[in-house]
This record gives C-alpha cells, sequence and structure tokens, in this order.
C-alpha cells in the first residue's frame, strides 16, 4: 500500500511539472490577484522569441531603455488622466519608431525584399476596432489603424487602399525605403541563403524573433484598450498577414474582462483565436485573467507546438505575461510599481 502511495504521489507531480521543449520553457508572469480596482495600468511588450540570456549587455540595455521610456510616455498619459487608447497609441508609436523591434522602423523584409506592415487597435469600452494590413508607406501603422476605427465603418483595411486612407487622413507617409534595416536586411539573406542551399521554402526559423510590438491599458475612467503593431516574418510572402491585425487573434479589449496583446508565430494565435479566447475564458468560464491567459499560452499552444506570448490586464488592473519562448521583451507601469523585464526571474 506505501509503495502504491509513493507511486502514486511521484506521477502526480511529474504530471505538475512544468512543460519542457529542447528550445524552450513555459513562462508565466502575473501580478497579484487584486479586489479592488487599479487607478490605471500599463503594460508593453517588444516580442518573444529565441533570445539568449547571453545577449551583449549593451544590445540588452538598449532593448530595456526602449521599453522603459515607452513605457514612461504611456504611463505619463495615464497619470494626466489620459485614456487608455491615448495611452497605447503613445506608447506604441514610441517602439515604432524605434529600430531595435519588428514594427515600423525597424521592421522585418519581405521575400521580395521589402517592409510590409500590420497593425490593429481595439476599444474595450465599445467594442470598436480598427486594423491595417500589409502597408509599406505609413509611416506609424498603428495611428492607421486608429484612423480606420474612428473615421471610417470598418474595421480592417489593406494594402494600397489603407495607405490612400490613410493619406486622406493626414497621417505621415515615407518611402519603403524609410524602413530599411541592415541587421533586418541580413536576416532575410541568410534565410535565402539557407533555401537556396536546402531548395526548402524557409519562412520561419530560430531567427525569427516575433519582434512585434504591443500595449494594453487601463486608464482611470475604467476603460481597457489594446494594440498591436508588427513587420511580420521575415521571408514571408504572397502577402502573407498574421495575427497582428486580426481582432480576435492579435488584439482584444473589452471592459467586461481583459485587454490583450500577442506575440508569437501568428498562424498558430489565428486558430486558436487567442486574444478573444482569454477574454472568453474570463466571461463564460468565470477564468481569473491569470488563469485565461496562462491556459492557452502555456497548455493549449504548447501543447501544438505554438509559440509565442501575450500581455493582458484585467478590468481591475490585474497583469499576466505568459510566454512559452527564450524570452519576451516586456514592461508594466501601475501607481508605485513598474517593472521592465527580457528573461524570466527578471524585476
Amino acid at each position: 500500500m506505501r509503495t502504491f502511495l509513493a507511486a502514486s504521489l511521484l506521477l502526480l507531480l511529474l504530471a505538475c511539472k512544468p512543460t519542457t521543449t529542447p528550445d524552450s520553457m513555459t513562462y508565466s508572469n502575473s501580478t497579484n490577484p487584486s479586489p479592488e480596482r487599479a487607478d490605471y495600468a500599463l503594460v508593453l511588450h517588444g516580442g518573444a522569441g529565441y533570445m539568449s540570456p547571453d545577449m551583449a549587455p549593451e544590445k540588452r540595455k538598449a532593448y530595456a531603455d526602449a521599453l522603459r521610456e515607452a513605457l514612461r510616455q504611456g504611463e505619463a498619459v495615464l497619470k494626466s488622466g489620459g485614456t487608455a487608447l491615448e495611452a497605447v497609441e503613445t506608447s506604441i508609436v514610441y517602439l515604432e519608431d524605434t529600430p531595435l523591434f519588428n514594427a515600423g522602423k525597424g521592421a522585418v523584409f519581405t521575400h521580395a525584399g521589402r517592409n510590409e506592415l500590420d497593425a490593429s487597435v481595439m476599444d474595450g469600452a465599445t467594442l470598436n476596432a480598427g486594423a491595417v494590413g500589409g502597408v509599406t508607406t505609413v509611416k506609424n501603422p498603428i495611428r492607421a489603424a486608429l484612423a480606420v476605427m474612428s473615421q471610417s465603418e470598418h474595421v480592417m483595411l489593406s494594402g494600397r487602399g489603407a495607405e490612400e486612407f490613410a493619406q486622406v487622413q493626414g497621417l505621415e507617409a515615407v518611402e519603403n525605403s524609410y524602413f530599411y534595416n541592415e541587421d533586418r536586411y541580413q536576416s532575410l539573406q541568410r534565410l535565402l541563403q539557407q533555401e537556396g542551399k536546402t531548395g526548402t521554402r524557409l519562412d520561419f526559423s530560430p531567427d525569427n524573433k516575433f519582434g512585434t510590438v504591443g500595449a494594453v491599458a487601463l486608464d482611470k475612467n475604467g476603460n481597457l484598450a489594446a494594440g498591436t503593431s508588427t513587420g511580420g516574418m521575415t521571408n514571408k510572402r504572397y502577402g502573407r498577414i498574421g495575427d497582428s491585425p486580426i481582432i480576435g487573434a492579435g488584439t482584444y479589449a473589452d471592459n467586461r474582462t481583459c485587454a490583450v496583446s500577442c506575440t508569437g508565430h501568428g498562424e498558430f494565435f489565428i486558430r486558436y483565436a487567442v486574444a478573444h479566447d482569454i477574454s472568453a475564458r474570463m466571461r463564460h468560464a468565470n477564468a481569473t485573467l491569470a488563469e485565461a491567459a496562462e491556459g492557452i499560452i502555456l497548455k493549449e499552444l504548447t501543447d501544438v507546438d505554438g509559440r509565442g506570448g501575450v500581455i493582458a490586464v484585467d478590468k481591475l488592473g490585474n497583469i499576466s505575461m505568459p510566454y512559452n519562448t527564450g524570452g519576451m521583451f516586456r514592461a508594466y507601469a501601475k501607481p508605485g510599481e513598474q517593472a521592465v523585464m527580457i528573461f524570466e526571474g527578471e524585476e
């Protein structure tokens, strides 16, 4: 009998052991649940992927400094009584203008050697949303997504039509060469060389760092908002669009539950409707934010080798940031509380 009980206990412990893969482990960061609404909250990400803790100190500092500045600017909006949407826009615009991340100025290259960008935004108070896909001349795609939401009857515009709309709205346009980044270009060249050697199409590899950027916020009026912006995948072709501009897949916000922004292998986030599913688990299954976010990232996606992570904030200001890759650029701010992190165990 003792032997049976001991064996049963061992099996139970093994069943509860964190999921691991050769490339990564699953990680979760969540603030302690609070029954009272925080005055405000802001969470950012700069992408999840295969980055290593051996990253050069100066590079690591550059990423942390960029996240910290984006956080500072967005938090200033919330502190002054600005809306969650304004805070999301402010933070993401800063990250789009920073060449470190795969969005805006730092966007990756397509197979044809150009930059095609996607973005979306959603207002939790009204469930209004806007998105653009495959734009090549809009300096800040998140602003184009906001314009689609507020200045049109549509949710998503793409390609030339989205660029024409952005121009009509007076948004800043640039030549596609504005987005050129030598590191991103060399990443494309490495993939093209591998394709030439193997004869196999490669648009997903460890060289793909999932550098999508995103922000979610809760403002002083209790309203939530979410936004996501990306350059997509290196070597993508045929006008491929991932989860970032798709409402419910890469971005979602609902004042009844939470606001979510995703980063990772977009096809999985689309198939599993990740952003909306987190909200649905909270609304219909009475899950906490941490339970909902961790359930899909650390279990469902991990089980099918879907790689990435999410940032999320609920209607009380509780925060969750699970990911199942080597690291995720992330940061958050609440009154009297702030953190910038890349790897597990950092504060």
